[in-house]
């Protein structure tokens, strides 16, 4: 399974962008798919998830309504639309797919990373 980042850049606050993830490969191993960033200085946190098709989702607290996760699968494709973005959006955002188990915020129980596309908001 190979994930490969794009969308990322940079934007003035109250912008938006929206990241794509294009996944190679398929099987249990990529059921859930979830973007996380890591801010400058701070730990990687999760953003959000889909699963089912894509008829699942789930978010952080601090999306407030603002990001859309969604999925594509004729193109095998999981996108983040970015609404109102904020200075502290600024981060390396990564795209992870794991099976469907396991709290979808942790890390840990994905199998598989992108390399990042940065998203910087000023």
């Amino acid at each position: 399974v190979q994930l490969v980042e794009s969308g990322g850049g940079s934007v003035q606050a109250g912008g938006s962008l929206r990241l794509s993830c294009v996944v190679s490969g398929s099987g249990p191993n990529t059921a859930r798919m979830a973007w996380f960033r890591q801010p400058p200085g701070k730990e990687r946190e999760e953003v959000a998830t889909v699963f089912r098709g894509g008829s699942s989702t789930y978010y952080a607290s601090f999306v407030k309504g603002r990001f859309t996760i969604s999925q594509d699968n004729t193109t095998k494709t999981v996108y983040l639309q970015m609404n109102s973005l904020e200075l502290q959006d600024t981060a390396l955002y990564y795209c992870a797919a794991g099976p469907l188990f396991g709290s979808w915020y942790r890390a840990s129980n994905y199998n598989y990373w992108g390399q990042g596309t940065q998203v910087t908001v000023s």
